[in-house]
C-alpha cells in the first residue's frame, strides 16, 4: 500500500519543499508515498477565485470560507477516501509520536493547511477533520506545519529508515525523551564518551540508556515524565511517592 498525501493549501508551490530531499525524496522516487499539493483557490466559485470573507461579529483579519474548503475536501476525499483529514491549526490538539504512527500505518493522509485568522468553524463538524497542532506557536501559515507532520509519516514508512530499529529506539516512542549520544573521538576538549559506552556489555548500556532516558524526560519534560507508567512511584522532581495499599 502506498501512501498518499493530499495538501489543500493556497501556496502549492511549497511542496514537496525539504520532503523532496534525503530520505522522504528519495522514498517518493521510490513510489512508497506520493504527494497531490491542490491549490484552494480552484475550489472558489466567483470570477476572482476568493476564498475568505471579513470574520463574522467583526475584527481584525480574514477567515477561510467553510463553502470553499469543503468543495476542496470533497476532492480531496475523491482522491483518497479512506484518509482522514487532519487541519494545521495552534488550536488544535498536539500531535503525538503515536498519532504520526497511527497516520503511517495508513493509507494516507489529507492536510488541510490555514492561512489568515483560519477556518470557519463549521467546516471541522461539517466535514468530520481532525484539529491538529505541532506546538503552541503561531505560523504564518500550516504549511510547515504540514512539511513537519508528513515528514515525521514518512521517515515510519516500510524502507524508509536503513535500520529496522530506527523508528523506535528515539524520542516519544516509549514515552521517554531518546538517550544521549556520542561518537568518535572517545575524547573531545577534555569531555570523554562514558566508560559503560565503551564496555562492550550489552546490558550495561541498555541499562545506563534507559537510565539516562528516564533522568533527561524527568528533568527536561516533565509533563512527558508524568505521562509514564513510572510516574506512579516517583515525581517529577525525583522523589519517590508512597504507594497506597
Amino acid at each position: 500500500m502506498t501512501f498518499r498525501a493530499v495538501v489543500l493549501t493556497l501556496y502549492p508551490e511549497m511542496f514537496p519543499g525539504p520532503l523532496g530531499i534525503s530520505l522522504a525524496g528519495r522514498a517518493r522516487d521510490e513510489g512508497k508515498w506520493t504527494l497531490d499539493a491542490i491549490q484552494i483557490r480552484d475550489f472558489a466559485a466567483d470570477k476572482h477565485r476568493t476564498v475568505d470573507d471579513t470574520p463574522a461579529g467583526g475584527g481584525a483579519g480574514m477567515v477561510l470560507r467553510a463553502d470553499v474548503l469543503a468543495s476542496a475536501i470533497d476532492h480531496a476525499r475523491s482522491l483518497n477516501p479512506d484518509a482522514p483529514v487532519i487541519a494545521m491549526t495552534p488550536r488544535g490538539k498536539p500531535l503525538t509520536q503515536t498519532r504520526v504512527r497511527e497516520l503511517a500505518d495508513g493509507p494516507g493522509v489529507i492536510v488541510l493547511c490555514g492561512r489568515f485568522e483560519g477556518f470557519d468553524e463549521r467546516i471541522f463538524a461539517g466535514r468530520q477533520v481532525e484539529e491538529v497542532s505541532v506546538g503552541d506557536i503561531v505560523l504564518s501559515g500550516g504549511e510547515p506545519a504540514a512539511l513537519m507532520l508528513l515528514d515525521a509519516c514518512i521517515r515510519l514508512l516500510p524502507g524508509v529508515m536503513g535500520a529496522a530499529s530506527s523508528g523506535t529506539e528515539e524520542s516519544f516512542e516509549n514515552g521517554l525523551l531518546e538517550y544521549p549520544h556520542y561518537t568518535r573521538p572517545a575524547e573531545w576538549e577534555g569531555r570523554t564518551i562514558p566508560e559503560v559506552l565503551r564496555s562492550g556489555d550489552h546490558a550495561k548500556i541498555a541499562a545506563w540508556r534507559k537510565s539516562q532516558s528516564e533522568i533527561d524526560t524527568r528533568l527536561r519534560r516533565p509533563d512527558l515524565w508524568e505521562r509514564h507508567d513510572d510516574a506512579r512511584v516517583q515525581s517529577a522532581s525525583g522523589a519517590r511517592r508512597e504507594k497506597k495499599d
